[in-house]
């Protein structure tokens, strides 16, 4: 199948994918978000994506690439209105990560129904010490607060950054992540020391699979708020190799969402945990980006 050539082919991906997830697909919260970053639409990575817990998901979620080309994402989301001006410190997050890491591109986030959310800077080639990143203006004081107990657990790398402009959050994805960072002692250890659920044997066996890690920090606590595990993405789908188990529909919406390649769906999943518990995040790609696919084929040739 033919790579996706603009915004027509993108949205009606989307609108598609949602109905299969039974989710109601706004119009006006989805185009003008395509439509605002359409440069490079043609050769970006487009995945969608669900959060379950053995129930209905309320939000099909987007992720588009979006080149460095393209100016700074943040201020086209100002231009356009997806986001308001703030002397909030998330506003002045992403120029600081910019004046500091070699970004290779963004990432924007949005949602069918709640409209746009997210930007990631990706920086695989300039990996940041988790110990500068805690010193950047803007950066949660959560992050210097917890830095010696993460970099503990060998998360001490990291290689993408999200910064969530509706629930002033921010995630650090982890990356070259050692054996022992991935341990079962490693990972419960972690969980008890920042008070999140400790994860069954299934769960555990998930985890250890992981090629990156992320946790999600706030201004407003000095708390680690969620930590989240994913596996690399993966050819073909096989819900009882999830630890959780999902509806018949969201299986439908991974195995049928539509996709700009041939052959079996590229799916990534991840376990999510909070205070509350945990849940999954399941999101099979329609696109795949030049880097993403560097990706699938180290995974293919187990090199990652």
């Amino acid at each position: 199948m033919p790579a996706v050539t603009g915004i027509d082919e993108v949205y009606a991906a989307i609108a598609e994918a949602a109905r299969l997830a039974g989710i109601p697909c706004a119009r006006e919260k989805v185009r003008p978000i395509l439509s605002a970053y359409a440069a490079g639409l043609a050769e970006a990575g487009v995945v969608y994506s669900v959060s379950t817990s053995e129930d209905s998901p309320g939000e099909l979620d987007y992720t588009v690439t979006v080149p460095p080309r393209s100016g700074d994402p943040y201020a086209t989301a100002l231009a356009h209105g997806f986001v308001t001006a703030t002397d909030h410190p998330v506003a002045t997050l992403l120029a600081a990560l910019q004046a500091r890491c070699d970004i290779s591109e963004y990432l924007i986030d949005g949602g069918v129904v709640g409209g746009f959310s997210k930007i990631y800077a990706h920086f695989p080639q300039d990996v940041q010490g988790v110990a500068g990143l805690a010193g950047l203006p803007g950066m949660p004081p959560a992050l210097a607060k917890h830095t010696a107990l993460l970099e503990r657990h060998g998360l001490s790398d990291v290689a993408m950054a999200g910064i969530d402009y509706r629930r002033r959050t921010v995630n650090l994805y982890f990356t070259q992540l050692s054996e022992e960072s991935r341990a079962p002692h490693s990972i419960r250890a972690l969980h008890r020391a920042i008070g999140l659920p400790e994860p069954d044997e299934q769960m555990l066996a998930f985890a250890r699979r992981s090629f990156r890690i992320y946790t999600t920090l706030g201004w407003d606590s000095p708390h680690i708020q969620r930590i989240c595990y994913a596996p690399p993405p993966a050819r073909g789908f096989d819900p009882a190799a999830l630890p959780v188990r999902i509806t018949d529909q969201v299986e439908r919406f991974v195995r049928g969402a539509p996709r700009a390649y041939a052959g079996e769906p590229i799916v990534i999943a991840a376990v999510k945990w909070e205070a509350g518990g945990r849940y999954l995040n399941l999101g099979p790609y329609y696109q795949l980006s030049p880097l993403m696919r560097k990706v699938i084929s180290a995974v293919h040739n187990g090199t990652i």
